[in-house]
């Protein structure tokens, strides 16, 4: 499954997506969401895989577009307790605001998130989300979240654990969001778990 967008001129996005094999339905879901000056972007991973796995991943995407205004901890706090119950889910979120050139992220457990800057030189700088470990829904740890200055051009990219380790080293912040989505589920996606690849460029909000 491919997707491609554009933001109001803020972000060019795309991602790619590859369900459980045998499962014509995946709990990976994905979310981009306009907001004043600004964009939510998220990837939620419920836990297991198949129709479940997709009602679980639906519940919390649909949480996350409703309340699109509040801030990520607010958010993932509401998802945890809609989610009690429930199979949970780990999920990595960014709000970003055009108007500051800023992007604040935070998650739980292990969606990745790598920010690949966009800079002058021959070597590309990449930060990592380090996030907590634990379940929304289940196991919540004490959360935080992280800000970050933005420039035209920055790439960030979210993967969930169904993509292999070490695909960080393989992508630039010059790549097409869309074409790199593809590219890391053709070359990374595990064939033991869903796989998804959000990809957005950040494309200055002045």
């Amino acid at each position: 499954m491919t997707d491609r967008r554009r933001i109001r001129g803020l972000l060019e996005w795309g991602v790619a997506a590859q369900p459980f094999p045998g499962e014509g339905v995946s709990g990976d879901r994905h979310a981009v969401v306009w907001r004043d000056q600004g964009a939510l972007l998220a990837v939620i991973d419920a836990l297991g895989h198949g129709t479940a796995a997709e009602t679980t991943a639906k519940r919390a995407s649909s949480i996350l577009e409703r309340h699109a205004h509040d801030s990520l901890l607010v958010l993932i706090e509401r998802c945890h307790r809609a989610l009690l119950g429930d199979r949970g889910v780990v999920m990595s979120l960014a709000t970003i605001d055009g108007a500051r050139d800023t992007m604040v992220w935070a998650g739980v457990g292990n969606v990745s998130a790598l920010l690949l800057r966009c800079g002058a030189g021959p070597r590309v700088r990449r930060e990592r989300l380090v996030q907590p470990a634990g379940i929304v829904g289940a196991q919540l740890p004490a959360l935080r979240e992280s800000d970050v200055t933005l420039s035209p051009g920055d790439l960030l990219v979210f993967a969930t654990d169904g993509i292999r380790d070490g695909f960080g080293e393989h992508v630039s912040p010059r790549d097409d969001p869309q074409r790199l989505a593809e590219r890391l589920i053709l070359d990374y996606a595990r064939r033991t778990d869903d796989a998804l690849v959000l990809v957005a460029r950040y494309l200055g909000g002045r």
